[in-house]
């Protein structure tokens, strides 16, 4: 397997279209669709010029696992990524709480 490190630029705080498109490993038109969406998250010049997270690099991987293994279509993608993100939030809750009968040190 191929690691591919992408290093942004000190004034950017994200990768270009064309860095993006290489460290996820799909086509320029496919983000570009995917941007239009909603699914992925950029900043669009006047010029054009796309700029995304580095993070999105890990969202545009699950959606195209989504996709690819469970045959979710593009549309219905956000659906399905708005309650992963959900539950990813609430387990993150169940987590920090307290256990039952467990005393809080500050009472």
């Amino acid at each position: 397997m191929t690691t591919l490190l992408v290093r942004a630029g000190a004034r950017t705080q994200g990768l270009d279209l064309d860095a993006f498109c290489g460290a996820a490993h799909l086509h320029p038109d496919l983000v570009r669709r995917l941007v239009t969406l909603g699914l992925l998250d950029a900043e669009i010049d006047p010029a054009g010029h796309y700029t995304l997270a580095m993070t999105a690099v890990a969202r545009a991987g699950r959606i195209e696992r989504l996709r690819r293994d469970l045959g979710i279509t593009y549309t219905a993608t956000g659906v399905v990524l708005d309650l992963l993100d959900r539950i990813d939030e609430l387990e993150r809750l169940l987590r920090a709480r307290p256990a039952r009968g467990e005393v809080h040190p500050w009472t």
